[in-house]
């Protein structure tokens, strides 16, 4: 397939394009810069310059292509707000550019949105739209082009990881810098999901190969993990003190993170293995942690 991959020079979608091209797919990666371009170019894609703000750009991509991945996020969480309402019309645009095909569409979401009242796992078959996360827009954007006849799925990320970025832990790590300890708050038990790279970019290009119209899949290796866990291997890795803070605390404390700081957000990804044949094998979030190069020091 001709996949058009927004988001092909970030985190996931650099080790992403690799995995499709070796799998003998042709990538066309959506870039804003020449230095983007050029890592494009070097890893065997092909160029596709845009930006989520450019409507036109991605409609452009989108119309050439047998399938797309969009992966694309402004992760500026000062803005999130903002930025999960551009998602949702970077979402429309792309989908705009299928109608009246069968092409795939894939795009992505957190795995909260799946979080069911009673305090279990995040399941796929459930589309929480109460859930505290604005980024519920994103699955929205995608129902609403699934009613207009566009074959739309959803990848649900939880915390992203190898050894050299985490998904949140990454601007945790910040935080631990500038405050001089690593806190969770209260007891520490609330659990976030967590996936390996290898392992989600392995899940989406079988979505985007085997996925089925309106499903939604989940990037979970580990169920959860603690909070308290997570602070503890910080805590090695930085050499700072691990300390317990009262929830009244966290928003002095974490700043725009406080939002998250205290979730429980557990998931579970047994349908999506069942349905796509997907086995997790990578390292767990702890074990990149503690394999982590804490170089910065501490002032």
């Amino acid at each position: 397939m001709r996949i058009f991959l927004t988001g092909a020079t970030g985190f996931i979608g650099s080790a992403l394009v690799p995995e499709l091209i070796e799998a003998g797919h042709q990538v066309i990666g959506m870039t804003r810069s020449d230095q983007g371009a050029q890592a494009l170019t070097a890893a065997g894609a092909g160029v596709h310059r845009g930006t989520l703000e450019d409507i036109d750009s991605l409609r452009s991509g989108a119309a050439k292509a047998d399938a797309v991945i969009h992966l694309a996020f402004d992760h500026d969480f000062s803005r999130f707000v903002e930025n999960c309402e551009k998602d949702k019309r970077a979402i429309a645009a792309l989908g705009s550019a299928l109608a009246g095909s069968d092409r795939p569409l894939l795009i992505t979401s957190g795995t909260g949105v799946g979080s069911r009242d009673d305090g279990q796992p995040a399941t796929e078959d459930v589309f929480n739209t109460t859930h505290p996360n604005p980024r519920i827009g994103s699955e929205l954007a995608g129902d609403a082009l699934l009613e207009a006849g566009i074959n739309v799925s959803v990848m649900r990320l939880p915390q992203v990881h190898n050894p050299f970025k985490q998904g949140l832990i990454t601007p945790l790590i910040q935080i631990v810098r500038e405050k001089g300890v690593c806190a969770y708050v209260e007891d520490g038990r609330n659990r976030w999901p967590a996936g390996h790279l290898s392992d989600v970019v392995r899940l989406y290009r079988l979505a985007i190969e085997k996925g089925e119209r309106g499903a939604r899949y989940h990037a979970v290796g580990e169920e959860g993990v603690s909070a308290r866990e997570i602070a503890e291997a910080l805590g090695r890795g930085l050499k700072v003190p691990v300390v317990s803070i009262a929830r009244a605390e966290a928003q002095a404390h974490f700043g725009w993170m406080a939002m998250f700081a205290a979730l429980d957000m557990p998931a579970s990804s047994a349908q999506t293995q069942a349905r796509l044949g997907w086995q997790p094998t990578g390292p767990t979030l702890i074990s990149d942690l503690n394999e982590a190069r804490y170089v910065q020091a501490l002032t």
